[in-house]
């Protein structure tokens, strides 16, 4: 029964993924924004009015962080054709090399590059049209997304007030507990991970800007947002500046240096920032969170990698209030904490157990 219920739950999860996925991200923001509406509502503001508020302030910071990549985009834009003269460059030098030291070397222009992409592109025109409907079905979900926040918000209380009447009254205390447990532990692990963001995205400046590289700041927030991607995006983050550096520089020892100030920062932040930030505030150990993140890949590809990690903490804090569930709530549950929480015999504790058989005596 319990593999039964498993197979049929990832089923379901895989066939519901268009439901799904925009309701768990609209649920996170719902409860992420959920402060700032009760605070519009304690002003006096009705609940309508509130919600519409908090959706707004997220739109609008959503919006200012987009319109500073256009700005950045655009300045970006008005150099690509001193890249094309780089990589014309560049091609030729590896040319000429190939000529002296390998016999029979077909040179490479840049033309037979943009011949290649454009061959490339006709003969997968197939997966390229399964790419624009996921594209559009992606721009759908960015529309609808507003909506469920929208009606999260609105309906909240209706929401909480159902999932208390749907268990007996004997368990309304743990209800309610799980209930604001649940919602500190997405409201936590949101911060936690815009924390990081911010981090790296300073350090990455600061590292981007010591190079004396061009539309540094571009680069460096970019890197930072893709951290949210797992193991790709790291890597994606640290390769576009590379490159750029081995266009624009005279000398290897930028793109070098910038790939070692890379890897440094993302040791740091694999080591210190996101398990002592992130992981601290979702109270999950590293192999259970790189658990999270394959089994989130194999179910919903990308949006799974991002969505599974405070699924599962949320799941984590329901365990750790059912008796038979306690245990893989440990399983799930901070190595350090679990160990700050154990109750061996002390030396005082002794102390006072000797105690207590001196007077039985």
């Amino acid at each position: 029964m319990v593999l039964l219920t498993i197979t049929l739950t990832v089923g379901i999860m895989i066939y519901a993924k268009g439901v799904l996925v925009p309701l768990m991200i609209a649920g996170l923001l719902a409860v992420l924004i959920s402060p700032l509406s009760s605070w519009f509502e304690n002003k006096g503001i009705p609940r309508l009015l509130a919600a519409f508020f908090s959706l707004v302030a997220l739109i609008g910071f959503l919006f200012g962080l987009a319109y500073f990549f256009y700005n950045q985009l655009i300045g970006f834009a008005d150099e690509l054709y001193l890249l094309e003269k780089r990589v014309t460059e560049f091609l030729q030098i590896i040319n000429e090399f190939t000529e002296q030291h390998v016999e029979g070397a077909v040179p490479i222009s840049f033309e037979n590059i943009q011949s290649a992409i454009f061959n490339y592109l006709y003969d997968n025109i197939a997966s390229l049209t399964q790419g624009v409907i996921a594209t559009a079905t992606t721009l759908t979900i960015v529309f609808i997304v507003p909506i469920y926040i929208f009606l999260f918000l609105y309906f909240r209380r209706f929401l909480i007030e159902f999932i208390r009447k749907a268990f007996p009254d004997k368990t309304q205390d743990t209800v309610q507990s799980v209930i604001h447990k649940v919602k500190l532990v997405v409201q936590n692990y949101i911060v936690g991970m815009f924390i990081v963001i911010v981090i790296l995205a300073v350090l990455n400046s600061i590292a981007l800007y010591s190079f004396g590289l061009k539309h540094f700041l571009l680069f460096a927030v970019f890197a930072a947002l893709l951290n949210v991607i797992p193991f790709l995006g790291p890597f994606i983050g640290a390769t576009l500046p590379i490159v750029y550096a081995l266009l624009t520089k005279d000398s290897l020892w930028y793109p070098f240096g910038i790939f070692l100030a890379f890897y440094v920062i993302q040791l740091a932040e694999s080591n210190i920032f996101t398990p002592r930030i992130v992981g601290g505030k979702v109270s999950m150990n590293p192999l259970m969170t790189i658990v999270a993140l394959l089994i989130g890949n194999f179910i919903w590809g990308l949006a799974g990698m991002i969505l599974f990690i405070p699924g599962m903490a949320m799941m984590k804090v329901v365990f750790d209030e059912i008796d038979g569930l306690r245990p893989y709530g440990f399983l799930l549950g901070d190595a350090r904490a679990a160990r700050s929480h154990r109750t061996p015999d002390q030396p005082l504790e002794k102390r006072i157990k000797s105690f207590k058989k001196k007077l039985k005596r």
